[in-house]
């Protein structure tokens, strides 16, 4: 890296630092939730085959990062189909078109719970990931073989790509910071979305309360464990998507919900790692809750009124989110770049906002390039305090 773009990568560092820290940054950034799947389809290459490729997908991140202007490198996935391969994964298929899918799952079975709460750990090894991960399953060496290939899978690849995308950003002069340094669920979302199923943790809040929050609990431990890694910051934050809550009754979200959460996100920065929330669908009922959340807490907003949301927790906590990346598809130029200017209006004075859209922008037919680009330039210029 030269030295013109080790001074614009610091540079770009401050302004994220001065977000970070509570103070008003020379101008508002850009932080946005980009798969590598839009990268790869982007620089024209094929799902099938190269998704695959950590060297193919790092070019394609490369390429979007360079044509798009962002402050952060684009695309970085923690996704990889070469391991879900290997363990024989239930939880993430490919579809026909090349893209992982998440279809819904249940490792974990009522009668498991007991088990569960008295060693979470155990049960997940012994019982749980076996169901969700097939070849786990193969007797003796071959089981181990799987295991070992999965692990080793996982660190090289994801070195590599957290590697490559810090080469990225420095050879752009772009942020070194990103959406994740870690990323993990809290404890109920982690319950419901992997072990027990979206309806089946629906029908234990009513059949088994006790267990649910009992479960929770003994979750609390391994999802501080999972969502801390070695450079794990107040800057390189931990990415959590927020799932179920909005779909909850307020009386059930102060029980099952809020507790762990709550405690999760304070264990979190009480290691020193702050928190990146994507807030799912519309928490509007629940924002005097966020806002006890540690300070500088940012939070990705999918849905809710920008001004009521500033209002609430402008004062304490970091706003991302909330453009439609809807329009970014249908819309016109002008109409892109207007609707990026109300939100700048709305969010961006006194501090504490960061540009972002209300979803992860997944594949190359999800937006137009163009509006893209018009909407980064916008940001750019217009964000200026």
């Amino acid at each position: 890296m030269n030295d013109a773009m080790k001074q614009q990568t610091l540079a770009n560092n401050k302004i994220f630092e001065d977000v970070f820290d509570g103070k008003i940054p020379s101008r508002v950034p850009i932080l946005v939730n980009m798969d590598n799947a839009f990268c790869l389809e982007y620089a024209g290459y094929n799902l099938h085959n190269e998704q695959y490729s950590i060297e193919k997908t790092l070019e394609a991140v490369d390429i979007t990062t360079r044509d798009f202007a962002a402050d952060t490198t684009l695309g970085i996935t923690i996704r990889l189909p070469q391991l879900y391969k290997i363990l024989g994964a239930k939880n993430f298929k490919m579809g026909a078109d090349g893209f992982l899918q998440h279809p819904e799952v249940r490792g974990m079975e009522v009668e498991d719970y007991d088990d569960f709460i008295k060693d979470p750990m155990k049960t997940l090894w012994d019982t749980i990931l076996p169901r969700i991960y097939e070849n786990l399953k193969l007797p003796g060496f071959a089981g181990q073989k799987v295991l070992a290939q999965a692990f080793f899978t996982f660190a090289s690849n994801m070195g590599a790509i957290r590697e490559g995308g810090k080469r990225i950003a420095e050879k752009y002069g772009l942020s070194t910071y990103t959406m994740a340094s870690a990323a993990s669920a809290e404890p109920l979302d982690t319950l419901s979305d992997q072990l027990r199923s979206f309806s089946g943790i629906s029908k234990d809040i009513r059949r088994c309360p006790d267990k649910v929050i009992a479960a929770c609990e003994a979750l609390l431990p391994l999802c501080l464990k999972a969502g801390l890694s070695p450079n794990s910051s107040h800057y390189n934050r931990t990415f959590i998507p927020l799932h179920m809550a909005p779909y909850m009754r307020q009386k059930d979200f102060e029980k099952f919900y809020w507790p762990t959460f709550k405690a999760y996100v304070e264990g979190l920065y009480a290691a020193g790692a702050a928190s990146n929330l994507f807030v799912e669908q519309d928490w509007m009922r629940y924002l005097d809750y966020l806002y006890d959340l540690p300070e500088q807490t940012l939070m990705c907003f999918e849905y809710g009124d920008p001004r009521a949301i500033k209002e609430k927790l402008g004062d304490k906590h970091i706003i991302n989110g909330l453009y439609p990346i809807s329009l970014l598809k249908s819309g016109t130029e002008q109409e892109c770049t207007d609707k990026a200017k109300e939100l700048m209006d709305i969010l961006a004075p006194g501090g504490g906002f960061i540009f972002g859209f209300d979803k992860a922008i997944l594949r190359l037919r999800d937006i137009n390039p163009d509006n893209l680009k018009a909407v980064f330039k916008c940001v750019h210029e217009y964000g200026v305090y």
